[in-house]
């Protein structure tokens, strides 16, 4: 694990163009070959989840973007917003009262803030009489899970490609039944994460499921305090929207957890993961959403961030890489190339399912003729009216869509 180093908020140089500060949020500098975001872009779009969403799954895409088909999230899912919250809240108050305890003060009311803004959540909670019922989850999803941060039962698949890359095969029949033993419990490890999932999530009454889902929100803020000391830490932006055009039109746009710049004008980026840290066939995933913000910082800025740092609350570890520039352009020509290959499936009408490990966390089963369903028909005014048909969901949103790998 690598230990963290303090950083705080201090006026930054400005950039190579002489406009605002790198850590100046309130107006961004531009640098040669970029431009700002237009109020109204007229060309196409891309955010870390939404690029994720195609290169996983092309189909996924078109449900979630063009088709804008409705989600009801995990208890994982909300658990991790609400940690998410709970974070950005902390550091508003005075360094010295960022304590555990403050923390845990702070779920409570950032839980009733969240209620407010999406008041259907807590249907998540309600009485039944089926003692499964509540925040039970999938238990494809649950072994997906499994495999992902432990490794999957018997060491199949070690050698899986990363999700992000080339397009993986379905499951064969073997791997099939491995994934139904995940979920009805295996006494190896992958089985032992399975079963830990269920427990923290029991049935019974209303307010007991509240009650639990609370305290599992309090155990993630108890591995985000062993990996990092926010009394030494004054972050220069949380919960930034940041944004750029690369090529002739492409418009890239993402929220940021967190910004930290160093007194020298270094910057590092932080993101928190409430899921369990992955093994490394999956962490190209997360590090591809820092990239992306990466990228877009160095094209605003004129700044190479430092540190692109993961900080994976489940397991109070922490992840930390350093890109450089020659590797942020050719990651910029692969948005580019994701952009155009958008573009004409949408002209195509073609988006493909992609079977994976990360089916388990697919809300769209029922529609998906990998299992046995029929897409919608495609909508018109996706074709009718481009890139504002498909615009990307609000912060909150995005946030209850993501999975546990990010």
């Amino acid at each position: 694990m690598t230990a963290p180093t303090p950083m705080t908020a201090q006026p930054a140089p400005a950039s190579p163009s002489g406009g605002a500060p790198a850590g100046d949020s309130g107006a961004e500098a531009i640098v040669p070959g970029a431009r700002r975001r237009p109020e109204a872009p007229a060309g196409p779009s891309l955010s870390p989840s939404r690029a994720a969403d195609f290169k996983t799954c092309p189909l996924l895409f078109r449900f979630r973007t063009i088709d804008k088909l409705p989600e009801t999230p995990s208890a994982d899912q909300v658990r991790g917003t609400l940690v998410h919250a709970v974070l950005e809240r902390l550091f508003d108050l005075p360094a010295a009262e960022r304590t555990p305890d403050a923390a845990v003060a702070l779920v409570a009311p950032e839980w009733e803030r969240l209620l407010e803004q999406e008041p259907t959540l807590a249907g998540l909670f309600a009485d039944s009489t089926d003692p499964a019922a509540g925040l039970v989850r999938d238990p494809a999803a649950l072994a997906a899970e499994a495999d992902a941060t432990t490794g999957s039962p018997a060491g199949a698949l070690d050698a899986e490609a990363d999700p992000l890359s080339n397009a993986a095969g379905p499951l064969t029949d073997a791997e099939a039944g491995q994934v139904g033993n995940a979920a009805g419990g295996l006494s190896n490890g992958a089985g032992s994460a399975v079963q830990e999932a269920l427990v923290d999530v029991p049935g019974g009454a209303e307010a007991a499921r509240i009650a639990a889902f609370l305290s599992g929100a309090g155990k993630l803020l108890t591995g985000y305090f062993a990996v990092e000391d926010p009394q030494r830490l004054q972050p220069a932006e949380r919960e930034t929207l940041i944004s750029t055009v690369i090529g002739d039109e492409l418009l890239l746009r993402g929220y940021i957890d967190r910004l930290d710049v160093s007194p020298a004008g270094d910057l590092r980026v932080v993101d928190y993961k409430t899921g369990g840290a992955p093994r490394e066939a999956f962490e190209g995933r997360a590090l591809f959403q820092l990239k992306f913000y990466a990228l877009v910082l160095w094209r605003t800025r004129g700044v190479v961030p430092r540190v692109l740092r993961l900080l994976y609350l489940k397991d109070a570890e922490v992840c930390d890489y350093s890109p450089e520039a020659g590797e942020l352009e050719r990651f910029e020509r692969t948005l580019i190339a994701l952009s155009d290959a958008i573009e004409r499936a949408k002209r195509d009408r073609d988006f493909r399912p992609k079977p994976s490990r990360l089916c388990g966390w697919c809300s769209h089963q029922a529609l998906c003729p990998e299992f046995g369903g029929t897409p919608p028909t495609f909508p018109e005014i996706a074709v009718a009216t481009g890139p504002a048909a498909e615009s990307e969901p609000g912060r909150l949103a995005a946030m209850l869509q993501d999975g546990p790998l990010g």
